[in-house]
């Protein structure tokens, strides 16, 4: 689904302004729309699938809306059905993205729980990559037709939803686990228990001092990459979150989580400093991809973490808060670093993640002592 989704993302602004003539305000509006609607559609998706007592038809439905979405992209004659189809298939996302998540745990061994999401990550990010690069070959052999290339995306949509709905088996419900009638109630998110809480915090800290990607393509450019090289920053750093992620997560079925998650922090305040005092083009290269194995020893990692420490019968409502709350923190963290760059330049704006980094390492650091539990692996 995601090189589906990446095929069309890679090819959308420029469409919406060549072809429909929007402005960049339209462009900025529809992303902004479709983003807020995705991580606001996650809390809820996530508490319906607790309260159900299943996850796979909330993933059928969410990833039927965004397969749904794409022959729209083809046929549409206007911005407004652009915005619809960006819409469903933001809605999509949504839906699916808790109750996928909460059954990838439920699937998974705890003792393989880091491998699996850790596998998760690198197919999710190989989309990433695969996605626009396809965008780029379809492009070249179509002669620059929109309409083929979208129409090519449907493709993998609806084999993805068929592979989700005859491939994938959920796995029966745990004897004993207790009906949840409220899973959003004020007892009920604060019977997700103190671990959960103390992970989610220290991963909002985290998510305010990693700001957008966009700002290292602005770095690159900055250090006189040309214009139509650009798109690179990102495929280096997808490749090195892509290959880094699997490993990462196996090797954290081994040792402590919470060890791994530091040594990504530790990529992070690296990949900062190099971007902050170095001022080459190949060491913006190398800080690239420290940030994509920051990513690949984060963000997995962070999930396992979440699966590890919330109640089986709460997990969706647990992955939908900690989605939300994240996203939120991603938000703050991109709007502060634009304002930052604009008044004190990239140097400031990198070392403030570094520091922001370094507070979230001493917030992890304060839960291997008040929690230090949190992170060792189960062999159950």
């Amino acid at each position: 689904m995601d090189t589906s989704s990446e095929i069309v993302h890679a090819l959308l602004p420029i469409y919406l302004v060549s072809v429909l003539g929007a402005s960049m305000l339209d462009v900025g509006f529809i992303e902004g729309i479709a983003e807020a609607t995705a991580s606001i559609t996650k809390v809820f998706s996530g508490a319906l699938s607790d309260w159900l007592g299943k996850r796979k038809s909330l993933a059928v439905v969410g990833y039927g809306l965004s397969a749904l979405s794409k022959p729209i992209f083809p046929l549409a004659t206007s911005i407004s059905w652009l915005v619809a189809a960006r819409f469903i298939d933001r809605v999509g996302k949504g839906i699916r993205g808790a109750p996928r998540d909460a059954m990838i745990a439920d699937m998974a061994p705890a003792d393989l729980r880091g491998a699996s999401f850790g596998l998760r990550q690198s197919l999710d990010t190989i989309g990433a990559f695969v996605g626009p690069a396809l965008a780029i070959g379809l492009m070249w052999v179509t002669a620059n037709n929109f309409q083929t290339t979208f129409w090519f995306a449907v493709i993998p949509a609806f084999l993805c939803v068929m592979l989700l709905v005859f491939g994938v088996h959920e796995p029966p419900r745990q004897r004993g686990l207790r009906q949840v009638r409220s899973p959003l109630s004020f007892d009920e998110l604060r019977g997700l228990g103190q671990d959960y809480w103390w992970v989610v915090g220290v991963a909002v800290v985290f998510s305010i001092a990693r700001f957008s990607e966009a700002f290292l393509i602005l770095r690159a450019q900055a250090e006189g990459l040309p214009l139509m090289f650009t798109p690179l920053v990102l495929v280096l750093m997808n490749v090195a979150y892509a290959f880094s992620a699997y490993p990462a997560g196996a090797l954290s079925d081994r040792v402590n989580r919470t060890s791994i998650l530091a040594v990504g922090f530790g990529f992070l305040i690296a990949a900062d400093l190099v971007f902050a005092f170095i001022g080459r083009l190949s060491s913006t290269a190398f800080g690239v991809v420290l940030w994509g194995l920051h990513m690949g020893f984060t963000q997995g990692l962070l999930a396992s973490l979440v699966a590890d420490t919330s109640p089986p019968e709460l997990r969706g409502t647990a992955f939908g808060v900690f989605n939300l709350l994240t996203g939120a923190a991603a938000l703050v963290a991109s709007v502060l670093a634009g304002a930052l760059w604009d008044h004190s330049g990239s140097q400031a704006t990198f070392l403030a993640s570094a520091f922001l980094t370094a507070v979230a390492l001493f917030a992890l650091a304060a839960v291997r002592h008040v929690a230090p539990h949190v992170g060792r692996v189960s062999k159950a």
